[in-house]
């Protein structure tokens, strides 16, 4: 496909399916709120554990006692990878609409509380932090994960379709299409991957130095 015709269908599909990208993005912010809300819920015993586990880490990054950039980006992609393959496989399920929608929430819920515990307990270096270490690599993967939740949707209703009003039309091509997009969605999330594993070590150094002398 040429790059006009692969320009042109993506903006076919984003307007046929732009009711349920909204919808997928509302609930992806809702996790996020949710994860802020839980914070703030917590109570100061609780608050006080994750803060030393945070504060002795620091200490190690800025002893340069700390796992490698090769470390962090194999973890992080395996997760990305383990994340890709469950929603792949949710979505050419009659069951798995729901679960999809979970797993997106989480995610959302995981970066929600991320932000909202740093910022709570180390303010302005916690706006920092969040943005040099936990936004760069977001900024690909939120889009993407929103991306891989649509296409699943939009494939597990279609199965359902399939199961309930007996719609003999081939799912294959549709299936083709779905496993070639989430390869490359596979490729573009090992770059944020990179960016997570080296790009954050440079901040992580000059902050810890901040932060542990704070505390």
């Amino acid at each position: 496909m040429t790059r006009s015709s692969v320009k042109s269908t993506m903006k076919k599909h984003v307007k046929d399916y732009l009711s349920l990208y909204i919808f997928v993005s509302v609930i992806l912010l809702f996790g996020v709120v949710f994860g802020a809300v839980i914070v703030n819920s917590m109570n100061v015993s609780q608050k006080q554990d994750i803060l030393s586990f945070i504060t002795h880490f620091f200490g190690q990054v800025n002893n340069g006692d700390y796992i490698s950039g090769n470390e962090v980006f194999l973890s992080s992609y395996s997760s990305h990878l383990k994340f890709l393959a469950l929603i792949w496989v949710l979505g050419i399920s009659i069951i798995g609409l729901p679960i999809i929608l979970i797993l997106l929430f989480m995610k959302g819920l995981v970066v929600g509380f991320t932000v909202g515990f740093l910022v709570n307990q180390l303010g302005w270096h916690g706006i920092l932090l969040a943005f040099s270490s936990v936004f760069p690599q977001n900024v690909i993967v939120l889009p993407l994960y929103i991306l891989l939740t649509v296409l699943a949707v939009q494939l597990s209703i279609r199965m359902i379709r399939k199961q309930f009003k007996n719609d003999n039309e081939p799912i294959m091509k549709q299936l083709v299409s779905y496993s070639i997009v989430f390869g490359v969605v596979a490729v573009c999330l090992s770059i944020a991957s990179i960016i997570e594993a080296y790009g954050s070590t440079y901040f992580l150094k000059a902050i810890s130095e901040i932060i542990v002398s704070k505390n």
